[in-house]
């Protein structure tokens, strides 16, 4: 057998289990990214959506490698602007408390016209195509995972690598 051949072999057979291994991951990147591009989990402003507690601490895991999502904080009320002269803004501050009033009372009307003055993008399109990368990678390895089933000449070490990659990820999570 040439050298060629022997490396092509090898190649082969690396790209197989590696594979396998990082499947089960591979698809819980695509279904969580997936869920992700559509907010699906966490509220947003002005909306009644609770997310479930388990696609919450599953996008947590995604990100930031860790199930505890962090408990957020309310935000404090926006300052009331108000024109009394053409050209120059007053801050009303809202009466919560005084480290908020603190802040509320320096008038910079400029971010606050900056904001509005730009023009609001729309988002779905992107939304709509990352949500069809994430379905794209998710029959890809899928695909894939039965592909290396279906053609494999080591049925046990297959199963054993797809196990490994499935549990070895769940034990770090222990750490």
């Amino acid at each position: 057998m040439s050298l060629s051949h022997q490396f092509l072999r090898t190649t082969r057979v690396v790209h197989l289990y590696l594979g396998v291994f990082t499947a089960p991951m591979l698809l819980f990147f695509a279904i969580t990214g997936g869920l992700q591009s559509f907010s699906l989990h966490e509220t947003t402003r002005g909306s009644s959506y609770t997310p479930p507690a388990w696609l919450a601490s599953m996008a947590q895991l995604h990100k930031k490698q860790t199930t505890v999502v962090p408990v957020k904080r309310p935000r404090p009320p926006e300052a009331q602007v108000v024109t009394a002269i053409p050209g120059a803004a007053i801050v009303m501050p809202s009466p919560v408390s005084s480290s908020t009033e603190a802040r509320a009372t320096t008038p910079s009307s400029e971010p606050l016209e900056r904001a509005e003055a730009k023009p609001k993008k729309n988002l779905l399109p992107m939304k709509i195509f990352f949500g069809l990368v994430s379905l794209g990678l998710l029959i890809s390895v899928l695909s894939g995972l039965y592909m290396a089933w279906r053609f494999t000449r080591k049925p046990g070490l297959f199963g054993t690598t797809l196990f490994a990659g499935i549990i070895v990820p769940l034990l770090l999570l222990l750490f």
